[in-house]
């Protein structure tokens, strides 16, 4: 970058710290471009999921939550990022210009940052404790400095969640193309993408579970003597006044800010839109549970179990791979995936 701007050490920094952000099915669906004074997000459609994202709005999902980790990251090495989202209606799918300003990072920029290497997306049984209100209102806290908001399901609305996360399981287990899907982008082993199975438990058959997706080949076992599925497990769900790009984009960054923040806070987090992929099942989330904002995201909150063993790293692409020049072409044809 030009002169007085981030060299290319602390733009690589900032950008792979970015590509650690959750996706559905760790398809990391970005590209980064730097120009001489800008770094840009592009939407990989290459890496759209078919099957379970037709209409790409997991794929804003997660490109939203790496440009937040892009935020934070370059926040923490001392740069404050100026976002123009959606920049060119030609272009839809240039998702963010970014311009950087020098900036003295705060202890909540540094704290957020390390958070970004110790995040995972925690699929297993968690602990009897509850998490406290206190978290929690931190947490919708963030989510609303992104525009967004938070709020836990509670009585009457968890049901309804919960029969939403179930019927939508029930719709995608009758889909062939989406059991296809699932089980390319599932149970890998080396791949730099995809859900490795050492991350992935099998489902769990005790009472009152939540259904999950069925990975293939499941490695991960559940921590001995963990409840299942409970009241203490928190199922907050993020959602946002329209459901446009930039609401989606924006549901994302919210994603990440709060994922990041109940890291900083020790708890377990695991994302679901499973329910809200569904049609039917996400005008009822949207009906019976955010009172007519629209969902975005679930994320299922909670603590670990003492005994917990921690969880490896899910891979992430080579830098080489999604950075380069701007002016460099993005993929554009779809790509199938297999182990």
């Amino acid at each position: 970058m030009d002169h007085g701007l981030p060299d290319d050490y602390t733009v690589e920094t900032a950008v792979a710290l970015a590509c650690r952000a959750p996706s559905v099915h760790n398809s990391q669906p970005w590209q980064w471009r730097v120009g001489d004074r800008t770094v840009h997000l592009y939407a990989d459609r290459a890496r759209q999921l078919a099957g379970t994202d037709p209409d790409g709005r997991d794929l804003l999902l997660g490109c939203g939550a790496a440009l937040h980790h892009l935020r934070v990251g370059f926040a923490a090495l001392g740069w404050r990022a100026e976002v123009h989202r959606l920049p060119n209606p030609a272009e839809p799918d240039h998702l963010a210009s970014v311009e950087l300003h020098r900036h003295e990072p705060t202890q909540e920029d540094i704290t957020l940052a390390a958070a970004i290497p110790r995040r995972r997306t925690d699929r297993r049984r968690h602990s009897s404790w509850t998490v406290p209100t206190g978290h929690l209102e931190t947490l919708a806290r963030h989510a609303a400095d992104e525009g967004t908001v938070l709020r836990p399901a509670l009585d009457a609305a968890r049901y309804h969640l919960a029969r939403a996360i179930s019927e939508a399981a029930e719709v995608h287990a009758a889909d062939p193309a989406y059991r296809t899907e699932l089980a390319a982008w599932s149970g890998r082993h080396t791949a730099p993408d995809g859900v490795p199975s050492a991350n992935a438990p099998a489902q769990d058959d005790t009472p009152g579970a939540l259904p999950a997706r069925a990975f293939a080949d499941p490695l991960l076992g559940q921590p001995e003597g963990a409840a299942g599925e409970a009241d203490e497990t928190a199922l907050l769900v993020l959602s946002t006044a329209s459901d446009d790009a930039m609401s989606r984009l924006r549901a994302g960054e919210a994603t990440s800010a709060v994922l990041l923040a109940a890291t900083s806070l020790g708890l377990a987090t695991s994302p679901l839109t499973e329910p809200l992929e569904v049609a039917d099942t996400r005008t009822k989330v949207r009906d019976l549970v955010t009172g007519g904002t629209f969902p975005q995201m679930v994320l299922r909150t909670g603590w670990a179990p003492v005994n917990a063993d921690p969880l490896p790293a899910t891979p992430r692409r080579n830098l080489d791979e999604v950075l380069a020049p701007l002016g460099t072409p993005v993929l554009r044809e779809v790509r199938y995936r297999s182990h």
